[in-house]
């Protein structure tokens, strides 16, 4: 199925409307057009340019172009970029070629983008997402948080990952406003939120979220939601949240499913989600990507509560089996974190003679915090958690655990305890 370019419709019914910062549809319609008749049609493009207004025109001026996308984490050497025909990574190319095929519709059914995987279990892979997958995407989430005409969505995340790309494709989709940061900034977030006529949504991630409201985030004006994704989320964060009066989306979603999934518990329209007999959650429907369909097994563990809302229980690969038991790393680090002195924790399963694996706990306290005994960590916990789910030692540790550019807790560089 052919359609009109997203761009084109959005310049065509809201010329004088901000696309991104202050650039204007129609502007931006133009500074892409003249990107897109620079490019040669079908070539894979790279994008390795800092998030702001020449990283979206050069976006929709490739996807004018009919390019196959491939967006390029800046923090990779020469040698770990993938190959591409045409690398854009400095001024944008501004004269288009003579005869250059410029056209003004998408083919739902073409590939897009290619967008790697954060990499948070193993080497990132790449996965390729065609303009019905972003399309429909796109049509979910407007159906789970709703679409205000003057909505502003704030991007602090990495435009390399399907996360921050989601916002720019959709906003252009709604023709709607992206406010889009070059990287996530605790106090120009919050300034930013804090506005009269600040963000109506923002996307976060705990880490981000848990940041602004030690900064003293509280019942933000114009914000509908804080989507908040990328990593689970710990219910001590939520209840905080709620008391400042910020409204959260919790959402789960994966790159292989063009983003969101599941909001609040609730799949997204149209995409269909079951668990499998162990409770590996499968999804299947119109976002999930042609390299991973038509049924995605996530590698995630879920379970639905009685009103039918999905809860991610952890990863199947990160399950720790002790004493004949499984545990989810993700489920004992959320009682950990909370604790009132602890900022961050993470619960690894190291071998053990008695039990096969030995739950252990990495703890990161909040600073200026009184350090708790590990009595008083193993009684926090039991009084949270099953018996056999308590970790057996605390190991205190003074940085920050490592962690992809979306949040996401890199288990597979943990230290060993």
């Amino acid at each position: 199925m052919v359609v009109e370019s997203w761009l084109a419709r959005a310049a065509r019914a809201r010329p004088e409307r901000a696309a991104v910062g202050q650039l204007a549809y129609r502007a931006l319609y133009e500074r892409a057009r003249r990107v897109a008749g620079a490019l040669p049609r079908g070539a894979r493009v790279g994008l390795a340019l800092p998030p702001g207004e020449d990283f979206v025109v050069a976006l929709h001026g490739a996807l004018l172009a009919g390019a196959l996308i491939v967006p390029i984490d800046l923090r990779l050497t020469a040698a770990e970029r993938p190959a591409v025909d045409v690398l854009l990574d400095g001024a944008l190319p501004g004269t288009p070629v003579a005869g250059a095929d410029v056209r003004d519709e998408h083919d739902l059914d073409a590939p897009a983008i290619v967008v790697h995987t954060s990499g948070s279990t193993g080497a990132p892979k790449a996965i390729g997402l065609t303009y019905g997958n972003w399309l429909w995407s796109a049509l979910g989430s407007a159906i789970a948080l709703g679409v205000d005409p003057r909505e502003r969505w704030l991007c602090a995340l990495p435009l390399s990952h399907v996360g921050g790309l989601s916002i720019l494709l959709r906003s252009a989709i709604y023709g709607t406003t992206a406010i889009v940061e070059e990287r996530f900034d605790t106090e120009r977030v919050l300034a930013a939120l804090r506005a009269p006529d600040g963000p109506t949504i923002v996307s976060l991630v705990p880490t981000t979220l848990a940041r602004l409201l030690d900064a003293g985030l509280e019942r933000p004006p114009a914000l509908r939601w804080a989507l908040l994704g990328g990593a689970p989320l710990p219910p001590a964060l939520l209840a905080r949240a709620a008391a400042a009066g910020v409204p959260v989306a919790p959402t789960y979603g994966l790159t292989e499913a063009c983003s969101q999934v599941a909001t609040d518990g609730i799949p997204l329209f149209c995409t269909r989600v079951r668990l499998a007999g162990d409770g590996e959650i499968v999804v299947s429907g119109p976002t999930v990507s042609p390299d991973a369909g038509p049924e995605l097994r996530t590698g995630d563990l879920g379970a639905f509560d009685g009103e039918g809302r999905l809860h991610i229980v952890g990863r199947k690969a990160d399950t720790i089996v002790t004493g004949g038991e499984n545990v989810a790393p993700a489920e004992v680090e959320a009682a950990l974190e909370a604790h009132p002195a602890v900022l961050e924790a993470a619960v690894l399963g190291l071998p053990d003679p008695t039990w096969g694996e030995a739950v252990v706990a990495l703890v990161r306290l909040r600073p200026g915090a009184d350090a708790p005994t590990d009595a008083e960590l193993r009684a926090h916990c039991a009084a949270r958690l099953a018996r056999f789910k308590v970790p057996k030692a605390y190991t205190m540790i003074g940085e920050p655990l490592p962690r992809t550019g979306s949040g996401k807790l890199l288990r597979r560089r943990l230290p060993a305890g």
